[in-house]
């Protein structure tokens, strides 16, 4: 930088020979000098100020922006980072057929404190015992005033209450978001749905896992993220559903029993339609496991799966199909039934003395166990055993509930003639009412097993042939005789040509033998007979009707009429109408020229 000297010698000279004083020019220069120092630093000062004016400016326009998107967003708990495996909070709804929510989450808070936050813990847990009396303020404050830093209060609080707990307005307090699972039906399929609680937790989430029933069935589906939320959809009939339990309900109470169950399924696909188990339980609020006693005793025991019971004379229209089936008797055959059936020490008899002999209609029309008995000998152990197992008899059924698989029916230790003709008529072998579903279904529609399911299916899902189509047309004959002239008279259904058995066992004892006044009285039913849409069973546990002078416990005086009504409510939701039934043909009909 080349620097002006104050004194230039050119200028110095020339003042001298003017006669003028050269120290102004030396005043001069350095007042010029001061002056341009003087500006360039004041243009200096000026661009900083521009510079920091315009960082300030820019700093309030991030702040004013920040702040106007935290006053649109919604107000959230600050959050807490932790370490570990990502939760998965989310789980699919489970519909019914017809798309009705049966399972959904809901969105809710949990309740946590951090004590080394806290200003007034004394008043903190005070104010919280008041809100949630179940909680002990004393125990409260000692954990607040402990060593602990983190603190869980509640996993699930209400709106309500976690506005009275902000009202505490204590920093220590905070939410920690939730989804919790929701029936919003209550009681209503509890048994299918069996319920959901919470697995791993963290202060923003929490998952949810199923315990019983579809919930844990299908776990992996419902909280699988590929599945996009799609629901899962069940075969279950929500408004036929509310309408059995309520008839069930009704007709247990009525009946004096100690518990009930009903299952309906289509008889071609193998849908559950409708499945109740009596007494039950809210999902929304799943009791505890029974640690003691008689687990039949307990809300949780679904009877329609896992109570395994001798179910008596429904048996037989199974074993009589067996004998239609290998052309060991036609319908007209006459059946001994001369008693009592003498076994070795044993002896079989029938509840009322029906002579001499029956017609293998009436052995079924009447129920006769020694009609029953004479048929399983023709039969013989090895071909009774093969033909039940081909119908399911023999094994758990493989119906999507986790509570099924441990439901395998009793078997006799050994497959004796006794046995054989016990058997035959509902003695010896105990099954499940679902077992008893698959089975009529099987030998009614046709005679193609079918599977049971609880997912809704597009159209028929036929197994194997288990009889033919002329056997499955007899059986169905034969069980609509009963309802018309036989022991389930009071299962008659205007239009809706109820066919159906009665099976009245009595329960065994812990200890060996049986009550004798303590039954199972079951109705396994079909309709229309001659067209067969859906099978029914209804079950009662321990019924006892008391409107006549003598206690009655047949199937015939309880589970019946429950099921009649059960259909005359429930055929119509189903889209079924009223019906004149067909007429059998009589007299010679004319098939070929």
């Amino acid at each position: 930088m080349t620097r002006t000297p104050l004194r230039p010698l050119a200028r110095i000279l020339d003042a001298r020979a003017k006669g003028e004083n050269p120290d102004a020019i030396e005043r001069a220069n350095i007042r010029a000098r001061h002056e341009a120092m003087r500006d360039k630093t004041r243009l200096r000062s000026e661009g900083r100020l521009l510079v920091l004016g315009a960082f300030f400016f820019c700093a309030f326009v991030v702040i004013a922006v920040r702040m106007g998107m935290l006053a649109a967003s919604e107000p959230r708990e600050p959050q807490v980072a932790a370490a570990g495996a990502h939760i998965v909070a989310s789980r699919a709804d489970i519909v019914d057929r017809n798309g009705r929510i049966l399972a959904t989450n809901l969105t809710t808070r949990a309740l946590y404190a951090q004590p080394p936050v806290m200003i007034d813990k004394e008043r903190a847990a005070s104010e919280l015992a008041a809100i949630f009396p179940d909680l002990d303020a004393e125990k409260l404050l000692a954990q607040f005033t402990g060593n602990r830093k983190f603190i869980w209060i509640r996993k699930k609080i209400s709106p309500e209450q976690m506005q009275a707990v902000h009202d505490i307005g204590d920093p220590g307090l905070l939410f920690g978001p939730r989804e919790m699972r929701l029936y919003p039906n209550g009681k209503l399929a509890a048994h299918i749905l069996g319920g959901a609680s919470f697995g791993r937790e963290g202060v923003n989430s929490a998952e949810v896992i199923g315990v019983a029933g579809v919930e844990k069935e299908f776990d992996e589906y419902l909280r699988d993220p590929a599945q996009d939320g799609k629901p899962l959809q069940l075969s279950i009939d929500l408004t036929v559903q509310a309408a059995i339990r309520e008839v069930l309900f009704g007709g247990m109470k009525l009946m004096n029993a100690k518990g009930a169950a009903a299952v309906l399924m289509d008889v071609h696909t193998g849908e559950v339609i409708s499945m109740v188990s009596l007494p039950d339980f809210d999902p929304n609020t799943r009791p505890r496991v029974l640690t003691q006693g008689d687990a039949s005793d307990s809300p949780l025991f679904n009877r329609a799966v896992q109570g395994v019971y001798e179910l008596g004379s429904v048996f037989k229209i199974l074993n009589t199909a067996q004998a239609l089936e290998l052309g060991l008797v036609n319908p007209s055959t006459m059946i001994d039934t001369k008693g009592p059936l003498r076994w070795g020490k044993f002896k079989i008899r029938d509840f009322h003395n029906y002579g001499a002999q029956l017609s293998m209609t009436d052995v079924i029309v009447k129920s006769s166990n020694i009609g029953s008995a004479r048929v399983a000998q023709m039969i013989g152990a090895d071909r009774q055993r093969e033909f039940l197992g081909a119908l399911g008899l023999l094994e758990a059924t493989p119906v999507e509930l986790v509570e099924a698989s441990g439901a395998k029916p009793l078997l006799p230790s050994r497959w004796s003639e006794l046995s054989t003709m016990t058997i035959s008529y509902g003695h010896g072998l105990s099954t499940s009412p679902l077992h008893l579903a698959i089975a009529y279904s099987s030998i009614l529609n046709g005679g193609l097993r079918v599977r049971p399911t609880l997912l809704r299916q597009t159209g028929p899902q036929m197994g194997e042939r288990v009889v033919s189509e002329r056997t499955s047309e007899q059986a169905r004959s034969m069980l609509r005789q009963v309802v018309v002239r036989g022991t389930a008279s009071f299962g008659e259904v205007e239009g809706y040509a109820v066919g159906g058995k009665t099976g009245t066992a009595d329960k065994p004892k812990p200890t060996g033998g049986y009550y004798k006044d303590k039954v199972v009285a079951t109705f396994a039913s079909v309709f229309p007979a001659h067209d067969p849409k859906y099978v029914l069973i209804v079950t009662l546990d321990e019924p006892v009707e008391t409107s006549g002078p003598k206690p009655r416990r047949t199937a015939g005086w309880t589970s019946v009429p429950v099921a009649a009504e059960i259909i005359r409510r429930v055929a119509p939701l189903l889209g079924m109408r009223p019906e004149v039934e067909p007429l059998q043909p009589t007299g010679v009909t004319l098939t070929s020229n």
